[in-house]
């Protein structure tokens, strides 16, 4: 005789697999966030000129003192030395002339001296928010157009001031002779630095045109 009937389990409706649309999109959104801690970068946005030295020490750049800049700074403050020294060498307190020109020649040395230091030691990039291609630009052309009234005074005053062949008038000719060279070697830098100036003018316009490189 046939058994007992065994009752089948209800295991309840089948399960529905995923379709392959759902596992490709479940398998991007997994990859997506597996992926999202590399791409996403948490560093922030510092100014260009930042990165340039504003946070390293200050070093030796050699080759400044080989670049047309380096060499035309040192001629200003050798003779620029010798222009006020000469001067002061004489008794030119009673004169207001020479105290223009030992005003012009001292300040000027002192400045050329100081940016000179600052260019070696590369201390302009710490100050990246200063456009220095202007400053240097402004700098030199008011450089050479007082160094111009300063070798007209010096030169005109020689015979007013001196007796001939004395000490002081040969002390005060050869002021009056470097001081000119001092006005054509500012004149020289001033002409470089407008170029400088140029280069940096356009490419601040391509940095602002593009966002993505810095003047």
């Amino acid at each position: 005789p046939p058994g007992p009937r065994r009752r089948r389990r209800s295991l309840g409706p089948p399960a529905r697999l995923p379709s392959p649309g759902q596992l490709l999109f479940r398998g991007g959104a997994h990859r997506r966030m597996a992926d999202f801690p590399a791409k996403v970068s948490t560093r922030t946005s510092t100014p260009a000129g930042a990165h340039g030295g504003a946070g390293r020490p200050a070093s030796l750049d050699l080759e400044f003192l080989r670049s047309p800049f380096g060499v035309l700074m040192i001629v200003e403050i050798v003779l620029g030395c010798l222009v006020w020294t000469l001067i002061a060498d004489t008794y030119y307190q009673p004169y207001p002339s020479y105290g223009w020109v030992m005003f012009v020649a001292v300040f000027f040395w002192m400045v050329t001296v100081i940016l000179f230091a600052m260019y070696l030691f590369q201390l302009q990039l710490k100050l990246y928010m200063i456009p220095w291609p202007i400053v240097l630009l402004a700098f030199n052309i008011a450089a050479s157009v007082l160094y111009a009234t300063a070798f007209v005074t010096s030169a005109a005053s020689v015979e007013l001031y001196s007796w001939p062949h004395s000490p002081d008038y040969n002390r005060r000719a050869a002021a009056s002779f470097f001081a000119c060279l001092v006005m054509i070697i500012y004149g020289v830098s001033s002409c470089l630095s407008f170029r400088a100036w140029k280069g940096y003018g356009s490419n601040a316009a391509t940095s602002q045109a593009t966002i993505s490189n810095h003047a």
